[in-house]
C-alpha cells in the first residue's frame, strides 16, 4: 500500500493512539503508582503512613504514660514461690474469736510443719448473734464445731484463739465461759505473741535471712523478723486509729520510726496480711494465686477511712524500709501459727 507523506503522519498518529489507550485501560494505575512512591520509604522501611499511624499512637502512650506514671512505676509483678505440700499431714483446726465474728480454719499439718488451709471462713457473724444467754451462746457453738467436724477435724483437734483485740468485747468474755464450760481450751494472745505467729505461719524458712513480716489490723500492726535465732516483734498503730482522732502524720512519723528497726540485710520481701492488705491484694489478684504481689502504696486509690488509714501505715513501712515488694499470702493467719506451734 502506496501512502502520501500525509498518510504516513496519520497513520502514525493513529498507531501512537491506540498505544496510548492501551496503556491507560492496562498498564499500571496511574493514580495507585503516584500514592505508592509517595508512601513508599527508600530501603524497604515503614511506609509514611504507617510512620503518621505510629507516631500519633507514640504520642498518644507518651501522654498516658506521663498521666499514670505513679502507676505504671509500681505495677504488682508476679511472685512464682510454691509452698511445700504436707505428707502425711494431720487436720487440725482453729477458731480465731473477735468482737463481731469468727474466723475459721481447717489445715493440713505434717510432721515437718508443712501445711495446706483446707478450708476457711471469714468474718463468719452468726456464731454470736442474738446470743443473749449461755444456753444461745452454747447452742450457737455445738453448730458451729459442728461444721468444722464436718470438714473431718476432730473434736479434739479444734482449738480456740482470742485476739489481743477482742478481749475487751463483753460477748467475748462470755463465748470463752461457756467453751470452758464445754471442755475446750481457749488460748489468749498478746500482740507481741500475735505477730510472732504470724510471721511463723506467713514467712516461708527460706526468705527468714531477707525477709519480714508486717500484720497491719484494725486495733494494731505488727512487724516481725527473725534475729539469732529468735523473732522480734513490734507493735504500733492498726487501721481504725482515726477513730481516736489521731493525725495521718503522727502515725507515720511513728511507724516509720518502727519499721527501721527491721535489719536492712531483711528488708528485700515482706510477707503482709491484714484486713487492708485482703483489700489491696483484692485489687490485683491474679485467679485463685496464694500469693498476690501489692502495687505500691500510692498507686491505690483509696477513699474509705480505713482503707485510707491502713494505706497511711503501708506507706509508713515501706518507705521507712525501702521494702519494694510486699507479697499478701491469702490463706496465712496467726491462728495458723499457733497450730504450728502444737506438738
Amino acid at each position: 500500500m502506496n501512502l502520501t507523506g500525509a498518510g504516513k503522519v496519520l497513520l502514525i498518529l493513529f498507531i501512537a493512539g491506540l498505544l496510548g489507550a492501551g496503556y491507560y485501560f492496562l498498564g499500571p494505575d496511574p493514580k495507585k503508582a503516584i500514592t505508592e512512591l509517595t508512601t513508599k520509604s527508600p530501603e524497604g522501611g515503614p511506609s509514611a503512613s504507617t510512620t503518621t499511624e505510629s507516631t500519633a499512637s507514640d504520642e498518644s502512650s507518651s501522654s498516658a504514660s506521663s498521666e499514670s506514671s505513679a502507676e505504671a512505676t509500681s505495677t504488682a509483678g508476679a511472685f512464682s514461690y510454691t509452698a511445700p505440700e504436707p505428707v502425711d499431714g494431720k487436720l487440725k483446726g482453729v477458731v480465731e474469736l473477735g468482737a463481731s465474728g469468727f474466723n475459721s480454719f481447717v489445715v493440713n499439718i505434717d510432721k515437718d510443719k508443712n501445711w495446706k488451709l483446707e478450708h476457711a471462713e471469714f468474718g463468719n457473724s452468726m456464731v454470736i448473734e442474738n446470743m443473749a444467754s449461755d444456753y444461745d451462746i452454747r447452742i450457737g457453738l455445738k453448730r458451729y464445731i459442728g461444721n468444722m467436724m464436718d470438714h473431718g477435724v476432730s473434736g479434739k483437734d479444734i482449738h480456740f484463739v482470742v485476739s489481743s483485740g477482742a478481749l475487751k468485747a463483753e460477748v467475748t468474755g462470755k463465748i470463752i465461759k461457756v467453751l470452758k464450760d464445754m471442755g475446750y481450751m481457749v488460748n489468749t494472745v498478746t500482740p507481741d505473741q500475735e505477730g510472732s505467729l504470724g510471721l511463723k505461719c506467713a514467712l516461708p524458712a527460706s526468705f527468714n535471712d531477707k525477709g519480714f513480716f508486717t500484720d497491719i489490723g484494725s486495733g494494731n500492726t505488727k512487724i516481725a523478723w527473725s534475729e539469732g535465732g529468735a523473732i522480734k516483734t513490734l507493735e504500733t498503730y492498726g487501721a481504725k486509729y482515726y477513730e481516736k482522732g489521731v493525725a495521718d502524720d503522727k502515725v507515720y512519723e511513728e511507724v516509720g520510726a518502727m519499721s527501721k528497726q527491721v535489719p536492712k540485710s531483711k528488708r528485700e520481701i515482706c510477707f503482709i496480711i491484714g484486713g487492708v492488705p485482703f483489700d489491696l491484694a483484692k485489687e490485683v489478684r491474679n485467679g485463685k494465686e496464694r500469693y498476690t504481689v501489692l502495687k505500691a502504696a500510692e498507686a491505690y486509690k483509696l477513699d474509705k477511712a480505713k482503707s485510707k488509714a491502713g494505706g497511711n501505715i503501708y506507706k509508713a513501712v515501706a518507705d521507712a524500709t525501702g521494702c519494694k515488694t510486699f507479697v499478701f499470702d491469702w490463706d496465712a493467719n496467726f491462728t495458723i501459727g499457733f497450730l504450728l506451734g502444737l506438738k
